[in-house]
C-alpha cells in the first residue's frame, strides 16, 4: 500500500466515530477526498464525493461505507467520580472490563480505564459470570462527583484506547475497522478513477455513511437524496480463519485472499456477474459467500430505496469483529479498490440490470 493511503487509514481509524459521533472521522474523510472529487456534507453527517462521469443518459452509481464505530456514553456519574456508561452500537460485556478507554469531552480526550474487582476477591462460583454492561464503570481518577462533572459531562461519547498497529506481513489490528475499512476503500476508488485519465461513463458517488452500527440510518437518508441506479456497499465480514470460528457459519473466508462478493436476496444477479466477471478479467482474488436474507448492512437499505435500487455488497475479511483488536490484511482493501474500479469500467445499461 502506498505511504499515503496508509496515513490515511490510520488517521480515519484512529479518529474517534461512535455512531452519532462520527466529524472527526467525517473531517478525515472530507479532507482526502476533497482533492479528486467534488465534495458535500448533509445534516446527518455524511459525506459525499462526486466525480461526474461523460456520455449521455449516464447511470448514477453509488458506493457507501459507513464511518461510525461501537463505544460507549457517559450516562451517570457517582458520587465517587466513577462513570457509568452505555453501549453505543454491539458492545460485548465480556470484553470492556479492564481496558483502556478516551472519553471525548467538550475540552477533549480524557483517558480512562474500566475497572474490574481483582480475581482475589471474586467468590469462585462468580468468576465465569459475565458482569452486565450497566454495572461496569470507568475510573478517569476523580477523587469525587464534582471533580468528575467538571471534566465529562452525561452523554460524552467513549471510544477504546487502541490505535493502528502492524503485525507480521501486511496486517494490521485497531479498533474500528467495522466500517471504517469500508469508508477507506470508497475513498480509494474516488482517487484511483479520478487518476484514469479519461472519464467513466457513469456518474460516481462515494459516500461515507454515518450511524450504520444503530439502524443503518446514514445510508438510508444518503441512499434516499443520491437516487442511484447501481448500488455498492463495501462492508467487513467475518474470517473464518481463526481458531473458533465455525465456517459452516460463514463460509471458508480467509485473510490475504481476497475482498468477499457474497449472493443471496440482497444482491443484483446481473451486478454481482459485473463483479466477478471483473475480477476474473483482471486476475483479482475473490472469495464467495451466500447470504440468504437481507443483510445487516447499507446495503438492505440501499437495495429497498425509492424504487429500488441494483445493489451488490463487496465485503472485505476481518477478524475479532466489534473488538478493540480488529485484524485485517491491506492487500484485501487494495484489491477491494481495484475490483470496484474495474466493475465501473464495466457498467451496462440501467435496462441490463432488471431481472425479467
Amino acid at each position: 500500500m502506498r505511504e499515503a493511503s496508509f496515513e490515511f487509514l490510520k488517521q480515519l481509524v484512529e479518529a474517534p466515530s461512535p455512531s452519532g459521533y462520527e466529524a472527526p472521522a467525517q473531517r478525515v474523510f472530507k479532507s482526502y477526498i476533497d482533492g479528486f472529487a467534488q465534495v458535500s456534507t448533509d445534516v446527518m453527517g455524511n459525506v459525499y464525493g462526486f466525480i461526474q462521469g461523460a456520455g449521455e443518459e449516464r447511470l448514477k452509481v453509488m458506493l457507501v461505507g459507513h464511518s461510525d464505530e461501537i463505544g460507549l456514553q457517559v450516562r451517570y456519574l457517582d458520587d465517587h467520580g466513577f462513570i457509568y456508561f452505555s453501549a453505543i452500537g454491539g458492545v460485548d460485556p465480556h470484553i470492556t472490563p479492564g481496558l483502556r478507554v478516551r472519553v471525548h469531552t467538550t475540552n477533549g480526550p480524557i483517558n480512562g480505564v474500566v475497572g474490574k474487582k481483582p480475581i482475589h476477591l471474586i467468590e469462585p462460583k462468580e468468576r465465569d459470570s459475565v458482569i452486565k454492561l450497566d454495572a461496569q464503570y470507568i475510573d478517569i481518577g476523580a477523587t469525587n462527583k464534582q471533580e468528575a462533572a467538571a471534566l465529562v459531562r452525561v452523554g460524552d461519547a467513549i471510544t477504546f484506547a487502541d490505535s493502528l498497529e502492524k503485525l507480521q506481513g501486511d496486517r494490521c489490528t485497531s479498533r474500528g475497522f467495522d466500517d471504517k475499512a469500508g469508508s477507506f476503500v470508497v475513498a480509494e476508488v474516488l482517487r484511483k478513477v479520478s487518476e484514469l485519465g479519461k472519464p467513466l461513463t457513469v456518474d460516481l458517488y462515494g459516500v461515507s455513511s454515518v450511524q450504520e452500527e444503530v439502524g443503518l440510518r446514514g445510508g438510508t437518508t444518503s441512499t434516499y437524496t443520491v437516487r442511484p441506479d447501481v448500488g455498492i456497499c463495501v462492508e467487513v465480514d467475518f474470517a473464518t480463519d481463526q481458531p473458533d470460528v465455525d465456517k459452516k457459519h460463514n463460509g471458508e473466508v480467509g485473510l490475504g485472499k481476497g475482498p468477499i462478493l457474497p449472493r443471496g436476496p440482497n444482491i443484483n444477479h446481473a451486478l454481482f456477474d459485473v463483479l466477478s466477471r471483473a475480477a476474473g478479467e483482471e486476475n483479482i482474488p475473490v472469495q464467495y459467500t451466500g447470504i440468504a436474507r437481507a443483510t445487516g448492512t447499507d446495503a438492505n437499505v440501499m437495495q429497498i430505496s425509492r424504487g429500488g435500487v441494483a445493489t451488490a455488497l463487496v465485503k472485505l475479511p476481518l477478524r475479532y469483529m466489534h473488538t478493540p483488536v480488529e485484524t485485517l490484511s491491506l492487500s484485501d482493501l487494495e484489491a477491494a479498490a481495484d475490483l470496484i474500479v474495474a466493475a465501473l469500467l464495466r457498467m451496462g445499461s440501467k435496462e441490463s440490470f432488471k431481472p425479467v
